[in-house]
């Protein structure tokens, strides 16, 4: 099978600018030569601690300073745990042979625990060999002992045989040392009828599924109840049998055991920027990923862009898996399906898993595809603008799923509810995108009601996200309290748009509020996260001030045009759509008041005369 990573030769200088980028959780790092061979595979709990010690002075280990002399680039898959981690650098070296890794050469495989539901009176065993013979796998298993352990304390539970008598039609002479002890139940002499030893099995699999809460349940409450008891040695066992079924009970995605060939797509969309993700599973095991970079001309949604992505990766290809796993639904599946059936000679399946271990690669493969979205929005340098440490600080201050890129931030301002406005302001890369900066002019009037003005702006700015005219921010940022925060939400609900991460920044003391945390959160004046958010709210209400003057002065202007007679609503609004201040009318000429506004010349003499002797 051909290597499945796309590595680009990078110099010593790149090297360094990719770890600053390195996330923190859990994964593997494949190191790569000149060439683009992949000359080292690791795990780590820590990718950016892990991957940047190779490169922090000169290693001791002769071995490990040649392989560092050797790296000219690296690439890393996130996983959510150590135990995808341990498998997945496994199925890779087993894969790709690197030259400074220890290849096994006995294959040793990983335990599964097998159940045997195929026989009359099924069995539950730990095996390493996987065959197809219609018996339940669970695993692979990564922790043998802790594997045993909840095995046997299953067998406390459910007292399941272990013998390997073809039963019924052969059996031992009489009852084993297991029945008399309370771990077997009998089948072999009848002492449990078919249909319940079947009814126990059931359990065991709805166990081993991991739908445990009743057994850990059961076993918490025996340990309690020994605890209590002061059998201490008892309330022990009964805490290891629970710590081995929170570890035997551990979901992972890297290998399943149904041996399926198949590969899993998603996007990640960032504006105009889009990055593909495929992971490649064959026969039931993870074995690499392809990313892709996209540009996003008309900014589509996800599931449009998934869509093209799919046709673009498949439709000119020879080889198709038997089944592809989507992040999103696309209308085209059905006529993609059907293209690549007919070419690969045999049914092909498109799908998007909803729940279980297939969902779980699904997430895993979103989560890749945005971290590598997000380092190539950091590297770009095409609007040669570093991102600055005070958006990272602000995205791990306010625990934001992503790095707010595009924030906004709401402001009213209005007299006593007259010439109510309110103005956006919105930082792209913590810098101003005045592009993007909007202003309200509210309908409401009469009465100072600052939370309806909010909830009026802020509903409308979301309405076109919801229609697909905008791009939906990162974080959003209203000026005020909890009420004002509360408006925002509920008007942002009421857009149907799904709540994106908000925050409230009041001025008086420079707290910030969270939807749903009744406490305050606050940071040091010195935080420059703080600052940043400080810089984007002066701006919000800066222009929301500067629009209510134009407001103001526009609507005086027009309550002095509208005295003169001859001028009426209609010719007041063409004026002021010409001249949009009273400086600019009275500096005009009859003759150019004329032809901008369409008003009679002698009409213009007349405005002209009014305005030069009444002071506005």
């Amino acid at each position: 099978m051909s290597r499945e990573f796309e590595i680009t030769p990078t110099g010593k200088k790149d090297i360094q600018d990719k770890l600053s980028r390195l996330p923190s959780g859990c994964g593997v790092y494949l190191m790569c030569d000149r060439d683009g061979r992949i000359i080292y595979v690791g795990k780590a709990k820590n990718l950016a601690g892990r991957v940047r010690s190779y490169f922090r002075g000169r290693p001791a280990n002769p071995k490990i300073a040649a392989m560092v002399s050797r790296i000219v680039d690296f690439e890393y898959i996130v996983t959510d745990n150590e135990v995808e981690a341990l498998l997945l650098e496994s199925n890779l070296i087993k894969e790709h042979h690197p030259r400074y890794n220890v290849n096994l050469k006995d294959d040793k495989r990983y335990p599964y625990l097998k159940v045997t539901i195929r026989e009359p009176f099924p069995r539950a065993f730990v095996t390493r060999r996987y065959i197809n013979d219609g018996s339940r796998y669970f695993g692979p298993f990564t922790n043998a002992g802790a594997l045993r352990i909840t095995l046997e304390s299953l067998r406390k539970v459910f007292p399941i045989r272990v013998c390997k008598h073809r039963l019924p039609e052969k059996k031992g002479p009489r009852e084993c040392l297991n029945f008399h002890l309370g771990k077997c139940s009998g089948p072999c002499h009848g002492h449990i009828s078919r249909a319940d030893y079947r009814a126990m099995i059931d359990e065991v699999l709805m166990f081993l599924e991991g739908r445990t809460a009743g057994i850990v349940k059961r076993l918490r409450q025996q340990m309690d109840q020994a605890s209590a008891s002061l059998e201490f040695e008892q309330a022990a066992r009964f805490r290891n049998q629970l710590e081995a079924v929170r570890k035997v009970s551990q979901r992972q995605k890297i290998h399943s055991v149904g041996g399926e060939d198949y590969d899993v797509l998603a996007v990640s969309v960032d504006g105009r920027s889009v990055c593909g993700v495929i992971l490649k599973v064959r026969d039931g095991k993870l074995l690499g990923q392809e990313h892709h970079y996209l540009q996003n001309a008309l900014a589509e949604p996800p599931a449009a862009v998934l869509s093209a992505f799919l046709r673009q990766n498949y439709l000119g290809q020879r080889e198709y898996p038997p089944r592809v796993l989507l992040s999103h639904e696309v209308e085209d599946k059905q006529l993609v399906e059907s293209i690549l059936s007919e070419r690969s000679g045999s049914r092909v399946r498109i799908s998007v898993p909803s729940r279980g271990p297939k969902a779980g690669l699904v997430s895993l493969a979103e989560k890749n595809s945005r971290l590598l979205l997000e380092e190539l929005v950091l590297r770009s340098r095409k609007a040669r603008q570093r991102v600055p440490e005070a958006l990272m600080g602000l995205q791990k201050t306010l625990g934001l799923p992503a790095l707010p890129r595009l924030m906004v931030c709401f402001d009213v301002s209005s007299l006593q509810g007259e010439h109510a406005v309110a103005a956006m302001s919105a930082f792209r890369n913590g810098r101003p995108a005045k592009s993007a900066y909007r202003r309200f002019r509210i309908h409401r009037s009469g009465e100072q009601d600052d939370f309806a003005m909010l909830g009026e702006a802020v509903g409308r700015y979301f309405s076109k996200i919801s229609a697909g005219e905008l791009e939906p921010p990162q974080l959003v940022v209203v000026d005020g309290g909890k009420g004002q925060l509360n408006a925002a939400c509920e008007a942002i609900r009421a857009a149907g748009v799904e709540l994106p991460p908000i925050v409230s920044l009041a001025k008086r003391e420079e707290e910030i509020f969270l939807p749903g945390n009744p406490e305050a959160c606050v940071l040091s004046r010195r935080s420059e996260a703080l600052k940043l958010l400080q810089r984007l709210r002066d701006e919000s209400h800066r222009f929301a001030l500067a629009y209510h003057r134009t407001v103001r002065k526009r609507s005086t202007l027009s309550g002095s045009l509208e005295k003169i007679p001859g001028i009426g609503p209609a010719r007041s609004r063409a004026i002021l759509r010409a001249f949009r201040s009273r400086a600019a009318v009275a500096a005009a000429t009859a003759d150019k008041l004329r032809d901008e506004a369409g008003i009679p010349l002698e009409l213009a003499r007349r405005v002209i005369e009014q305005l030069s002797k009444t002071k506005i």
